[in-house]
């Protein structure tokens, strides 16, 4: 059984949280490897003091990155789907907000369809991230 409890995660985590989106972006065919994976571990250490960052499991299985500032969910990702692992952050990330939103991939139909079910709604195309040349869609939330 897996432990659903979320926590405001540690710098000593970040190496956790990496290895979860590098294995992500390794078992997903439309999504290029354009970062090492010790380049994308030195990003999640560089934006984790201006982020909230929540981590799921022992260990780490999953994580949520928001910009507090401007409600933005940055990353979510988890190592397994269909364990309640994603849903657990989100409602982390919802409480005490009235609004979010995020940018997914267009391809990431799984990811719309989570999102869709956690009340965000399709807000517009947005133009990809460089260096990532992804089509995305802008979804959001309102309580």
């Amino acid at each position: 059984m897996t432990d659903l409890s979320v926590r405001r995660a540690v710098d000593t985590d970040i190496g956790a949280c990496a290895a979860v989106l590098n294995g992500w972006i390794d078992a997903t065919p439309w999504f290029p490897r354009v970062h090492s994976t010790e380049e994308v571990e030195g990003f999640l250490r560089d934006a984790f003091p201006a982020r909230e960052i929540w981590v799921i499991g022992n260990p780490v299985e999953g994580y949520l990155s928001v910009d507090p500032e401007a409600g933005k969910i940055g990353a979510l990702y988890c190592a397994r789907s269909g364990a309640g692992l994603g849903k657990a952050l989100m409602d982390k990330a919802k409480e005490g907000r009235d609004r979010l939103f995020l940018h997914t991939h267009v391809a990431n139909e799984a990811a719309q369809r989570f999102y869709r079910r956690e009340g965000f709604v399709g807000a517009g195309a947005v133009d990809p991230e460089p260096p990532h040349e992804l089509p995305e869609l802008r979804m959001e939330w309102v309580r």
